[in-house]
């Protein structure tokens, strides 16, 4: 192998002190690209109907995001602390207040940001205290904030998760398959759901970990095993890029074959439809082998590295405000609608999304209590 290939193949890595694990530059393009598709999923969802078959159509891929994330945290969380030892009130001390505090803090904004503009409307203050009780429980008070409710079980659960991986050594992937496994069983009971079984019983579902298990595992196990799959990835890029396309054919078909069986668009598309595990696994292998493609390429200082460093650093604070971005843009989308149609209406909403989303971004983390409405630490301003 020449010096070229073995850096082209070796992990794109900066060593760090006290043996903390290296830093991984594909892992800030995996996340910038999982982010991009939260975004374009929202606003298409935004700006078409429900009943639309093209609009459900180009969701239906964009699902992946969600599991995508859970497979992310997985990994980042065992690379990490692989070889340590983990004591569970050390790591919830540290982990956990990083996704608590904005979750509180977004969850009574969005709570009272649905009261002033009539969203919600409860028949009395206790009626509304109630409702933020139950919006704290279930994640409901805006529709991205289940993500951070999920988040904060897996991390409660982690350290069990690296006890359970370190027991298992050597049988890996008779784990994944029993993961697997479940995880199919979970998506029929969501998708099909059993003769008594309440449609507020699934919506609950979907704000617990249960119905993302098996990719955060999927992540774990990538971790504990990464120099051999990293190094496999870089072998068969082309594998994956053909199965990827391949996978998002079958996927697509499946989908318009459902529709016109009669199934409403939305319900074909829905995110825990079992037909959809295979394309989540197929696109999460195919941007993480992207990703490692380009860092393998990057070069330090570069416009494009440092743009992705830029936005990998202000992603989770992008995820917590763009919703809100996208509520202040709805009154336009009607008036876009009229004058430009489908389906450049969903596109400069998406990009005017993106704009102010960083826009608010950027002020929020120049303000007091940056830490719990963007996640991150706030942002000196500069002098004159």
């Amino acid at each position: 192998m020449t010096t070229a290939q073995a850096t082209l193949e070796a992990p794109s890595r900066i060593a760090r002190p006290g043996g903390k694990a290296p830093y991984l530059h594909q892992i800030d393009l995996f996340r910038l690209v999982t982010f991009a598709c939260v975004i374009l999923i929202h606003v298409v969802g935004a700006t078409n109907f429900a009943q639309d078959v093209g609009a459900n159509a180009v969701e239906t891929p964009l699902h992946f995001t969600r599991e995508a994330f859970f497979a992310l945290t997985g990994f980042v969380l065992v690379f990490q602390n692989r070889g340590r030892e983990i004591t569970p009130s050390d790591f919830w001390r540290k982990r956990l207040p990083l996704v608590a505090t904005p979750y509180l803090a977004w969850s009574m904004f969005f709570w009272a940001f649905s009261l002033v503009t009539g969203t919600q409307q409860p028949d009395s203050l206790e009626a509304s205290m109630r409702l933020l009780l139950k919006d704290l429980v279930t994640g409901g008070a805006w529709y991205h904030l289940y993500f951070l409710l999920v988040t904060m079980q897996v991390y409660l659960l982690f350290p069990w998760i690296m006890k359970l991986l370190r027991a298992t050594e050597g049988k890996h992937k008779w784990l994944l398959l029993g993961s697997g496994v479940l995880q199919a069983g979970v998506t029929l009971f969501m998708t099909y759901q059993p003769f008594g079984v309440g449609y507020e019983t699934i919506t609950h579902l979907y704000a617990t970990v249960l119905p993302y298990q098996f990719y955060t595992l999927f992540g774990a196990v990538v971790a504990m095993h990464f120099e051999a799959v990293h190094a496999w990835v870089g072998r068969h890029r082309l594998l994956l890029g053909g199965a990827l396309v391949a996978v998002l054919a079958g996927t697509e078909w499946y989908y318009l074959r459902t529709v016109h069986s009669g199934t409403f668009p939305q319900v074909a598309s829905d995110p825990f439809q079992p037909y959809l595990i295979p394309w989540f696994l197929a696109v999460i292998a195919a941007i993480y082998a992207f990703s490692t493609w380009w860092s393998g390429r990057r070069r330090e200082g570069s416009g494009g590295a440092r743009l992705v460093s830029w936005a990998a650093n202000r992603s989770f604070s992008i995820f917590l405000v763009h919703p809100l971005a996208l509520a202040f843009l709805g009154p336009l989308i009607p008036h876009v609608a009229e004058r430009f149609g489908a389906p450049w209406l969903s596109v400069i909403i998406y990009f005017a999304t993106i704009a102010l989303t960083i826009v608010m971004v950027e002020v929020l983390r120049r303000l007091p209590g940056s830490q719990a409405l963007t996640g991150r630490p706030r942002l000196r301003l500069a002098k004159a």
